[in-house]
């Protein structure tokens, strides 16, 4: 029994990360999709960089695959989310490897196509597999759609499924909250964390 972990943004879910996911699937009999979640206690931290709560990504990701995946929230920071840094050293980052790790029985193996998370995923012994980056991104997607909002030409609808663009437009209030915005968001050793809850 191989699970392949897939831990990403997914916000939104694009066409790259469907690509992605179908291919983990030939490879590994549980695939193990991971949105990865920001949380001031039980309450999910969103901003420009990260709009779409885990329930809406949930729900881009199931009107693709259906139950044929398995869709948890166990990549999740909590504030302070400074107490995750330095990674290995700090307790918090060995509880986020157990939460991920949560429920996997046999061996496994992780899925990245960025070299520096790569590098991370290996620290944390979550024996990476690092694909090759797609060039289509979720961050580009996300300015097309807040180019929509400010009603410039955009083509955001080429690059995520049908079902998505549906569950977008239902979502296009929140869309709307983010696209004016300033981006609230700090990078630390390669990766994203929203500004509230980092230093609480």
């Amino acid at each position: 029994m191989i699970t392949a972990l897939y831990l990403a943004h997914l916000n939104p879910v694009t066409n790259a990360h469907v690509e992605i996911i179908t291919e983990l699937k030939k490879q590994a009999d549980i695939v193990k999709v991971m949105p990865v979640v920001f949380k001031d206690e039980n309450r999910e931290i969103n901003s420009k960089s990260f709009p779409f709560n885990f329930e809406t990504r949930k729900k881009m990701l199931e009107s693709i695959f259906g139950d044929s995946i398995q869709i948890t929230d166990d990549y999740a920071f909590y504030s302070p989310f400074k107490k995750y840094l330095p990674p290995l050293v700090r307790r918090k980052s060995w509880k986020l490897r157990k939460q991920i790790l949560d429920g996997v029985k046999g061996d496994y193996f992780s899925y990245t196509g960025d070299k520096a998370e790569g590098y991370m995923l290996k620290m944390y012994m979550l024996k990476p597999k690092i694909g090759e980056r797609k060039s289509l991104s979720a961050t580009s997607v996300k300015e097309k759609l807040y180019d929509a909002v400010h009603e410039k030409k955009s083509s955001w609808k080429d690059d995520v499924p049908e079902s998505i663009v549906k569950i977008i437009e239902d979502e296009w209030k929140t869309v709307e909250k983010y696209a004016n915005g300033e981006d609230q968001t700090t990078r630390i050793v390669g990766m994203k964390f929203p500004k509230e809850g980092y230093s609480k």
